[in-house]
């Protein structure tokens, strides 16, 4: 059930490796499930209870540890040996006087690596104030030092199986922006075009399927387009909606965003141009994507564009992505905006969003591209304007 070959997992863990020995860690725990999956493979619904990878420089393969009940999934879908699956006993799950923590604790300290420095993923959203509580006073003669995002940036750079991953979760992704354009008309109800993107992006196509996505679609409709982060109600569409939709297709984890909007009827002449505008300056920040290329760059590049039209946006426009695991699809580790030198690299991938929201409506055109040495490659085929049916 692997989905790469145990030789790309090594070299992840030897690309974590380098970057440890850089930043002078012996110990590196790992709480966000993206990066345990990113690093062994491990891919299950278990990350509601306390789980952790930790990599070792004096061993090989890292450890998993995690709920006795799942080590079994661990051993079909990670690239561990048997014997780096660690299960702990299921009446440390949901005990008042027990926790998970103390368990990675003792066998951190049963295998000799409660010593040293010890890197922790200080700001991930799955590693809390209680398990920095346990764990540091577990392994007192550790030195804790904040490895937050460390996997994450070794991740940045995809390998080619990760890429047709992407480009395959792109073709769905444009499937499913089809799907919600050909269903939605007035009389239906928001709720049913966002039932057959599910069914699109779970279907897949012919000859692959897809995942569930990591979070819901953005999906607004009306006036509540001004807010770029709701979602959508089971009232009916009417003539002249405008339905904003930011979704991912998904391929064993791995996403490409498309964001479209769907006008029903005819356009007003500021939406049109407005959409213009967006398609004029995405299309020039890809024309700009090169290895060696810096992230405020191609914001300036944006920029540029939307100031010739009178038009200002304060927000980013973009943000690396890939493996997605609740609440996010994005890496975390740059953006697209003014001040961010991130240098691009080959086989690093963004999703490039740059909406813009005004006070009665948003309007937004995105694609999910790689960096290559002839540019920027996108992950889906679809028009990049407003999606007027009318």
């Amino acid at each position: 059930m692997l989905l790469f070959e145990k030789a790309e997992y090594l070299a992840r863990v030897a690309r974590v490796k380098a970057a440890m020995t850089q930043q002078g860690l012996d110990i590196l725990l790992i709480a966000s499930p993206a990066n345990q999956f990113w690093l062994t493979g491990y891919d299950g619904w278990s990350f509601y209870t306390p789980q952790m990878v930790a990599v070792s420089l004096q061993q090989e393969e890292p450890i998993w540890i995690g709920r006795k009940m799942d080590a079994v999934g661990a051993k079909f879908t990670a690239f561990l040996a048997d014997k780096n699956v660690i299960p702990y006993p299921d009446h440390y799950v949901g005990s008042a006087d027990l926790h998970p923590m103390q368990f990675v604790a003792e066998e951190l300290q049963r295998r000799g690596w409660d010593r040293g420095r010890v890197g922790v993923e200080t700001d991930d959203y799955y590693y809390t104030a209680k398990w920095d509580a346990i764990l540091r006073k577990n392994l007192a003669n550790c030195e804790f030092v904040d490895a937050f995002l460390l996997v994450n940036r070794c991740r940045m750079v995809k390998s080619e199986r990760e890429l047709d991953y992407m480009r395959q979760a792109g073709q769905i992704a444009a499937a499913a922006q089809q799907a919600a354009f050909d269903t939605a008309e007035p009389g239906v109800r928001q709720c049913d075009v966002m039932a057959e993107v599910y069914r699109v992006t779970t279907a897949g196509l012919p000859g692959f399927g897809g995942t569930f996505p990591c979070k819901p679609p953005n999906a607004m409709v009306g006036e509540i387009c001004s807010a770029p982060h709701l979602s959508w109600s089971d009232a009916p569409l009417v003539e002249d909606d405008l339905f904003y939709i930011e979704l991912g297709g998904i391929r064993h984890r791995y996403h490409s965003p498309l964001s479209r909007c769907i006008y029903l009827g005819k356009p007003s002449e500021r939406i049109e141009f407005i959409g213009k505008v967006i398609a004029e300056g995405l299309n020039a920040v890809l024309d700009k994507v090169r290895p060696g290329v810096v992230c405020e760059e191609l914001a300036a590049v944006w920029k540029a564009v939307i100031a010739r039209y009178g038009i200002e946006k304060d927000s980013r426009i973009g943000y690396p992505v890939g493996i997605g695991f609740p609440p996010t699809w994005g890496e975390l580790t740059a953006s697209l905006r003014a001040g961010d030198r991130t240098v691009l690299e080959p086989n690093m991938t963004f999703h490039c969003i740059p909406a813009i929201w005004l006070e009665q409506y948003g309007l937004v055109i995105s694609e999910t591209f790689a960096v290559t040495d002839k540019g920027a490659e996108c992950f889906a085929s679809f028009p990049r304007t407003i999606m007027a049916k009318g």
